[in-house]
C-alpha cells in the first residue's frame, strides 16, 4: 500500500446532508420565515374578522340600506354609510389628482435634472416631510389653509364661476374654508412625499444606458421621460400611487381638522363633509359598548377596509393589463 492510499484511508468520511448541522439550521430558518408570513396573514384576517363581526349588528338592523343611506342620527339610532364613504372617496380623489403630478415632477427632477448635491438635500427634505405626524398637517391646514380658502380662493371662484353652467355647483356655499377641496389639499401635501420617494427610488435604479441611448438618438428630455422612463417605471409608479391612496383613504386627524365634519352629500367642494376615518374618530368615544352606534362605526371600518382592498385589486389589474 502506497503512502498516498494510506493517507486516503485515514481521511474521515464527509457527513451526509442529514448529518450536517446546517441542514437543521436551514429547516429552522424556513419554519421561522413561514411563521412570520402566517402571522401577517392571521393579523390581516383578524382585522377583517373583527370589523365584520363588530358591524354585523348594524348590517342586520339596516340591511343594504346602511350602505346607500346618508342619514347619521344618533338620537333616533339611524345610521348610514353613504355620506362618509362619499367624503372619503372624493377627498382621496382630489388628493391623488393633485399629488401625482407634483410627485412625478419632483422625482424626475431629482433623478434627471438637479445637480447631485442639490438632489441629495431636496431628497432628504422630502423624506423628512414624509415623517411629519399627520396631526401637524391638520393643525397647519386649520390655521393656514382654511383661512386662505375662506378669504381668497372661494370668493374668487364664486365671483368668476358662480354663474357658469356645470361649474357653479362646485363653488357654491358659505365661505367657511372647510370642505372637500381643503381636505384634499391637506391630504395631497401629506401623500406627495410618499409617492415622490417611491418614484425617485424607481427612477434611480433605471439603467443609465437606456436614457443615454435615447439621448444619443436625438430624443429630447420630454421624449425620454414619456417614451423611456414612464414605460420602464410604470409598475413602480403605480405602486407609489397606491401607497399614497392607502394613506389618504385611512387618514384621520389631518382631515378631521379641515373637512368640516358634516354628514352631507353634495357637489360643492367648499361645503363641510365627512370621511369614514374622521367620523369614527369623533363618534367612537361616545359609543357605548354593545350599542347600535358602535356597531355602525365598526361596519364603517369594515367598509373602509374593503375600499382599501379594492384599490389594491385595481392596481394589480392595471399592472397585469400593462404587462400583457
Amino acid at each position: 500500500m502506497t503512502s498516498a492510499s494510506a493517507s486516503r484511508d485515514k481521511m474521515p468520511s464527509l457527513p451526509t446532508a442529514k448529518q450536517t448541522p446546517f441542514w437543521r439550521g436551514d429547516r429552522l430558518f424556513r419554519l421561522l420565515v413561514g411563521a412570520c408570513a402566517l402571522l401577517v396573514l392571521l393579523s390581516l384576517g383578524g382585522l377583517v374578522l373583527t370589523m365584520a363581526l363588530g358591524g354585523a349588528h348594524a348590517f342586520r338592523v339596516f340591511g343594504p340600506e346602511f350602505v346607500i343611506s346618508n342619514i347619521w342620527n344618533p338620537v333616533a339610532d339611524q345610521y348610514g354609510a353613504l355620506a362618509p364613504v362619499f367624503g372619503t372617496l372624493a377627498s382621496t380623489l382630489i388628493a391623488v389628482l393633485i399629488a401625482v403630478p407634483l410627485a412625478f415632477g419632483a422625482a424626475f427632477w431629482l433623478t434627471a435634472i438637479a445637480p447631485p448635491m442639490v438632489a441629495e438635500i431636496v431628497g432628504t427634505a422630502v423624506q423628512l416631510l414624509a415623517a411629519v405626524p399627520s396631526i401637524i398637517f391638520g393643525m397647519w391646514g386649520f390655521f393656514i389653509i382654511v383661512p386662505f380658502m375662506a378669504r381668497h380662493v372661494q370668493p374668487f371662484l364664486r365671483h368668476n364661476f358662480g354663474h357658469t353652467p356645470g361649474v357653479r355647483w362646485l363653488v357654491h356655499g358659505a365661505p367657511f374654508g372647510y370642505g372637500l377641496l381643503t381636505g384634499g389639499l391637506v391630504l395631497a401635501v401629506m401623500i406627495t412625499p410618499f409617492i415622490t420617494a417611491v418614484m425617485r427610488d424607481v427612477f434611480r435604479v433605471m439603467p443609465t444606458m437606456l436614457r443615454e441611448s435615447a439621448y444619443g438618438l436625438g430624443a429630447t428630455r420630454w421624449e425620454v421621460m414619456r417614451q423611456v422612463v414612464v414605460p420602464w417605471a410604470r409598475a413602480g409608479m403605480i405602486g407609489g400611487v397606491v401607497l399614497g391612496m392607502g394613506r389618504a383613504l385611512g387618514e384621520t386627524m389631518a382631515v378631521t381638522f379641515v373637512i368640516g365634519n358634516a354628514n352631507t352629500i353634495g357637489w360643492s367642494l367648499f361645503a363641510p363633509r365627512n370621511t369614514v376615518a374622521s367620523l369614527v374618530a369623533l363618534e367612537f368615544p361616545e359609543s357605548p359598548a354593545g350599542s347600535l352606534k358602535l356597531s355602525s362605526l365598526l361596519a364603517l371600518g369594515f367598509i373602509l377596509m374593503l375600499l382599501s382592498f379594492a384599490t389594491l385589486a385595481v392596481a394589480r389589474w392595471l399592472l397585469r393589463e400593462k404587462h400583457s
